[in-house]
């Protein structure tokens, strides 16, 4: 592996969609220089002007050809592309010397050039946003706590670790949810099969929302169904392989009656192709949008129940619970402010060159959740022991 790469001034966000909220405007106050990157320089100003950036960061007209013209080695591109966008992007920052970071899960495409990236000295930030990113952290900082509560190599012990998360409308309507995210992608997601573990053994969903649970949150009942492939989380949390997982599911929590509600859509997901599937989004967004008068809520419930022998328990919960404002979506604040933080962090040379993803230890992840505390994403810790 080669030197890190010294990061420069300039940082380069790549991206103006309903994500880019205040954690672009924390990166004006810290970076040496920032760039707007949008479809046209218009759009890239109109956005700055929106977000009260005007005369802080550069409007700019993004193509990957005037980006690379404009990139100096240890620059940092902020990848807001949607995520089959960041290989490529990924691609010119490796030829350019340039450091890149984004809010998506690691791809395939993204993960063959890590070892090229850290060759070259530079650091690849993953996962850095609110599902991936915050719930990475409040994972991380309660196995970190239950281990030193409970000791690694305690035989005996088995634990229970739940992360549900959801942008749902703060004002609930008849379909329980409202589009601002692209209504494809939802819908998609549920058509991908669940992987977890339910009563100590794997367990797979072909159809998500058919393994819909109630989740009690502070007493408001919620539902929740398991999202994605949550096995692989085990070894990432740092959870001691002596210890037994009885349920570890990361999932999507949604309004409760959310799935009486959608029966018509499950329906069509059951049966419809990959035409229909595409024209039902289009139908969904024009029907269910949201409306500059709506406000978003966000809600982030992670769980470690451990039971050791001789009775001993520990459990911890965080819970994020945020409701948008006129200034600022909720889902913005939630995901811009986490990927800015970390850009903060390649900035001041504390990531590591190679695959970083939020911050991978428990201790890290007390940084930088105290760091977000201070920033205004408002969460609390119960711990019982």
């Amino acid at each position: 592996m080669s030197d890190r790469v010294s990061a420069g001034a300039t940082v380069h966000w790549i991206g103006a969609g309903l994500s880019t909220g205040s954690g672009l405007a924390t990166l004006c106050d810290t970076a040496g220089r920032v760039r707007l990157w949008h479809r046209t320089e218009e759009r890239a100003a109109r956005a700055l002007d929106a977000l009260g950036l005007a005369g802080r960061a550069e409007p700019r007209a993004y193509t990957s050809t005037a980006l690379a013209r404009e990139l100096a080695p240890g620059d940092v591109v902020v990848s807001m592309l949607p995520a089959p966008e960041h290989a490529a992007l990924l691609a010119v920052c490796v030829r350019e010397r340039a450091h890149f970071a984004c809010s998506s899960y690691v791809s395939d495409a993204v993960l063959e050039q890590v070892p090229e990236a850290a060759r070259a000295g530079l650091v690849v930030l993953t996962e850095a946003g609110l599902d991936p990113g915050i719930d990475h952290l409040f994972a991380h900082s309660l196995a970190g706590r239950a281990r030193s509560a409970i000791g690694d190599d305690t035989a005996g012990v088995s634990y229970s670790l739940t992360s549900y998360c959801g942008g749902v409308p703060a004002v609930p309507n008849d379909f329980r949810y409202r589009f601002s995210w692209a209504p494809a992608g939802v819908l998609n997601a549920l058509r991908s099969p669940a992987r977890y573990i339910e009563d100590g053994a794997e367990t797979t969903a072909g159809r998500p929302w058919e393994a819909t649970r109630r989740l009690i949150v502070e007493g408001e009942t919620f539902e929740a169904y398991p999202n994605r492939d949550s096995v692989p989380f085990v070894e990432q949390y740092g959870l001691p392989s002596a210890w037994q997982p009885r349920t570890f599911v990361r999932g999507t929590l949604r309004l409760d009656g959310w799935l009486r509600a959608w029966d018509d859509v499950f329906e069509e997901l059951r049966g419809g192709d990959d035409a229909r599937i595409t024209a039902l989004a289009g139908e969904l967004a024009a029907a269910h949008p949201t409306t500059e008068a709506d406000r978003d809520r966000v809600v982030l419930a992670v769980s470690l129940d451990v039971r050791a022998p001789q009775g001993r328990t520990w459990s911890g919960r965080y819970l994020l619970d945020l409701v948008g404002d006129a200034r600022e979506s909720a889902m913005a604040r939630c995901v811009s402010r986490p990927l800015a933080l970390g850009v903060r962090h390649i900035l001041d040379g504390s990531l590591p060159p190679g695959l970083n993803r939020a911050a991978e230890t428990a201790a890290r992840s007390g940084q930088w959740l105290g760091e977000l505390a201070r920033e205004g994403i408002d969460f609390t810790l119960r711990v019982d022991q």
